[in-house]
Order: structure tokens, then sequence, then C-alpha cells
């Protein structure tokens, strides 16, 4: 059997994308979206940039239950078993887990690549050079490897890798990994010239996940790798042994719970047009201005003394706005927000807000 066929690919799309609201909604989170206008929802790019990589029955959507049949609508490709639905919201590192058990039951010898469904690559071919390395380098060494794009500015969201010694290519061992610093610690990280941010797609066989888990989250490692859940998979009864334990899983995401903590952490330095969309601020970093260095995301705008601003809205409403600067306008479904970027890291507290006081019509 060649290589190949041992490589399965694992996208995460179980998110609701709070920060876009309220164009993201927990009915239909961003990755269900075609943001770009592409003609393609960010979910059917991400499918799209690895399926020349990996067989197309070797590729895996893990994603909450109440996203299954999107998923199917819209990558009518796979199977139904190739839709791993979560009964609960908790975190990467139960999500990644359960899929490396699934996988490993299946293919121990497998290698895999786990990405995110709502990031933007545009440069596709670096991509797929650089998981082709990823993927020869995992196979070959015992190895936790993350992607790593250079940073351009002290963004607090990401987790910061510190390239230690070089190893192969444009791989190195990772020396440090701090998940989502302050702003001060990310100027500092920025002004070394030794840090990448994670790009949150990470790389590893089988067995390296495993071993990886076990010993960072063993109570994990334990629910999904255990003698209880091998089992339930012979008995072709897994949907039934998920919904009992993953409700019970603890909410941790793999950054905290392995990336912090395991030893053969790796990182390679990669190149490709990366962007995880995951702010207003992101989708107006990517998108053509007019010569006020506006945006206009499919939606009629009258803009006077108007500059650095992002105007979005459904449907055929007219904006005219007089004045704003550096300011997201967006309307969908019943909500207007307008907002400062700057402050935009206060979005998803308004989601919060206007659930508590307006129950789920909002959400």
């Amino acid at each position: 059997m060649e290589q190949r066929a041992h490589r399965y690919c694992v996208i995460m799309c179980g998110g609701i994308g709070s920060r876009f609201w309220p164009f993201s909604r927990a009915r239909l989170p961003k990755q269900f979206i075609d943001f770009l206008g592409t003609g393609r929802t960010l979910l059917q790019m991400s499918f799209d940039r690895v399926r020349d990589i990996v067989p197309v029955e070797n590729m895996l959507i893990i994603t909450n239950e109440r996203y299954v049949s999107l998923v199917a609508e819209q990558l009518p490709e796979l199977a139904p078993s190739q839709i791993l639905a979560e009964p609960a919201r908790r975190n990467t590192a139960p999500c990644i887990a359960w899929a490396a058990a699934h996988i490993a039951a299946r293919d121990p010898e497998a290698s895999m690549i786990v990405t995110p469904s709502d990031h933007v690559i545009t440069r596709e071919k670096e991509f797929e050079r650089s998981v082709l390395e990823g993927f020869a380098f995992v196979e070959s060494h015992d190895a936790i490897l993350t992607l790593g794009i250079a940073p351009t500015r002290p963004e607090t969201g990401y987790g910061y890798i510190q390239v230690g010694a070089p190893v192969s290519g444009n791989i190195n061992k990772v020396k440090t990994f701090t998940e989502k610093p302050d702003l001060e610690l990310a100027k500092v990280f920025l002004s070394t010239g030794e840090f990448f941010w994670n790009s949150g797609i990470f790389m590893w066989s089988a067995k390296a996940i495993r071993n990886a888990l076990t010993a960072c989250v063993p109570d994990i490692a334990a629910t999904f790798f255990g003698t209880e859940a091998a089992t339930y998979r012979s008995r072709e009864t897994e949907k039934a042994f998920i919904a009992e334990v993953f409700p019970g899983c603890m909410s941790i995401s793999i950054d905290y719970s392995v990336m912090e903590k395991a030893d053969n952490v790796y990182v390679e330095t990669v190149d490709f047009g990366w962007s995880d969309v995951g702010t207003w601020s992101a989708l107006y970093d990517l998108s053509p201005k007019n010569s006020d260095r506006n945006v206009t995301q499919n939606c009629n705008v009258l803009a006077y003394n108007c500059s650095g601003n992002i105007f979005a809205v459904r449907g055929d409403k007219l904006i005219v706005a007089d004045g704003l600067e550096d300011y997201i306008v967006a309307d969908a479904d019943g909500v207007l927000l307008i907002c400062p970027k700057a402050r935009e890291q206060k979005i998803k507290q308004m989601v919060t807000d206007a659930t508590v006081k307006f129950g789920d019509k909002y959400e």
C-alpha cells in the first residue's frame, strides 16, 4: 500500500464563530458561509485544498451534531460515516482525541493533518508543498508538528512558538509554546524575530498523538483510546459510546493540553498566505479596498468622510454613513452592529449580553 493511503485529514468544523456576529450565528456559523464571494464556503475551501493531498475517503469532518446536515449538504463527496458528530462542545483536545482514535482503529499506521474549517490560504501550491514536507517528517519521527506563520503584528489571540534548533528543511524543534499572551508579551515576541504564530494546523502520526495525549491529558486519552472505547468500536456502537462519554470530557484546547506540555513538539515555518479570518478586522485586511480604504461586502454604501471601515449588510438595504473611521458596520438577520475595529474583541461579550437579555433570538 502506498504511503498516501495511510494519510488522513481531520477538518474541525464545530465552532460558532461568534466574533463574526451578526453574520455568523449559532444556526449558521461562519465556516458554512461564502465570506469571500468565491462561490465556495470556508468549509468547502478547506476541503478543496486538501483533497489532492489526502484521499477523499480518508477525510473526516468533526462537527457539532446540529451541523451534520449542513456538512453533508456542502460536502456531498463524503459518506455519512466520514462526519463525526460531537454531542457537546468541549474545545479541541477531546475533538482531536476522538478523531485520532477513530482513525487509529481503522489504520494504526495512519498519519494525519488536523486543520480548522474556517481559515483562508491564498497560495495553495505552497500549502501543498508544506503539507507534504510535514507528512514526510511525522511519518519518520515521533513528532507533534505545528505549522508556524511569521507574525505581522502583536496579536493576542494566537499561540506563539519560539523556534529552537533546526532539524530538517523548514522544520525546527520548538523551544517554547505560549498560548495567547497579553499585549506587552506579544510585542516582545514580535521584536525578537524568534517567534511564529501557531496556525492551528497540526500534523502527527496516530501513535505520536496517542502518546502525547496519554502523557499530557491521561483522562482524555483513556476515554478515547482505552479498553472500553475499543470494545464499543468493535461492536459498532461508537455513536452511543460518544453520546455517553463526550459531554463529560474536560473542555480544553489542544494548545493548552498538549502543545504547551509535550517535549516532542516541532514547528514547520511556512508562508502560504494564511489568515484565520477570525475577526471582522481580519476580513477587512483580506478584502479589496476603495480609495478611502473602505471595504464593502456585497452591499450598497454611500460614505461621506469615511475611511478604514468595513460595511456588510444582507439584503437590499442601503448604508449611508458620514464621519466614520475604522468601524465595523454589519447588519444581518435583525441585528445591526456598529463597533470600532479597535474594540472588536468585545463582540463575543456583546453576543453573550444579547442572549442574556433576549434569549436565543439573536444568538
